[in-house]
C-alpha cells in the first residue's frame, strides 16, 4: 500500500501572517517579511506532524492510493479522514492496462476516523495477480485556513511556535511533542482496535 500527495498546499493557503502575529515578532519595519520563509517552514513542519499523528488532512488535497490487495472484499478503509470526494478508482493489470470503474459500482462511505470505498454490489473488482487498484480522492477539513477547526489550527500553532523557539537544538529531547498539542490532537486520534487491522 502507499499513498501518494498529488497536490500540495499552495503557499497562499498557509496563514504566515496569522503565525507572525501569534508569535508577536516585530512589526513596522522595512523587512517585515524577511522571516516569512522559515515561518512557512515551521507551519508545513507542524502542519505535517499534526496531519502524522492524528490521520487527519487539514488542508484539502489530493491523493492516489495504491494497494496490491483488498483487506474486505466488499469495502477498503481509506488510509486518511475526511475524504469528502473519491475522484477516480482504476484497477490496473501486471502489463500496466488500465480499467476505470464506472463511478455507479463504488460509493464513498464518509467518517471521522475510517472512511471506506464501498461497493454498491456485493464485492469490489477483484484485483489481478501482480495488479494493483489505484484511488484517487481528495481529503480535507478545509479549503481555507479560516474555516479549520479552532483546535486543530492552534495545534499547528502551538507546534510551529515550539519548531521555531527550538530551531537551534541539535539534541533530541524526551518530549517531542508538547503536551498541550497533543492535548488538543487527542480527539482527533484514530483509536486502532484488533491488532491495528482497518
Amino acid at each position: 500500500m502507499m499513498l501518494m500527495e498529488q497536490t500540495q498546499m499552495a503557499t497562499a493557503a498557509l496563514p504566515v501572517a496569522e503565525f507572525r502575529d501569534h508569535m508577536r515578532l516585530g512589526t513596522g519595519f522595512d523587512d517585515d517579511g524577511v522571516q516569512d520563509g522559515g515561518l512557512e517552514t515551521f507551519l508545513r513542519a507542524a502542519i505535517a506532524a499534526v496531519e502524522g499523528r492524528t490521520g487527519k488532512v487539514l488542508i484539502s488535497r489530493d491523493f492516489l492510493y495504491t494497494l496490491r490487495a483488498w483487506r474486505d472484499l466488499g469495502a477498503q478503509v481509506l488510509p486518511v479522514a475526511p475524504v469528502t470526494a473519491i475522484n477516480s478508482f482504476v484497477i490496473v493489470d501486471r502489463t500496466g492496462a488500465e480499467t476505470t470503474i464506472d463511478a455507479a459500482k463504488y460509493m464513498l462511505e464518509q467518517d471521522m476516523q475510517r472512511p471506506r470505498l464501498v461497493s454498491t454490489g456485493f464485492v469490489l473488482p477483484q484485483i489481478p495477480v501482480a495488479g494493483e487498484a489505484r484511488i484517487a480522492f481528495t481529503a480535507g477539513f478545509a479549503s481555507r485556513w479560516s474555516d479549520l477547526p479552532a483546535d486543530l489550527a492552534q495545534a499547528v500553532f502551538l507546534l510551529a511556535a515550539h519548531y521555531y523557539e527550538h530551531r537551534h537544538e541539535t539534541a533530541v529531547g524526551e518530549a517531542l511533542m508538547p503536551f498541550g498539542v497533543r492535548t488538543l490532537l487527542e480527539r482527533y486520534r484514530t483509536l486502532r482496535l484488533f491488532g491495528g487491522r482497518n
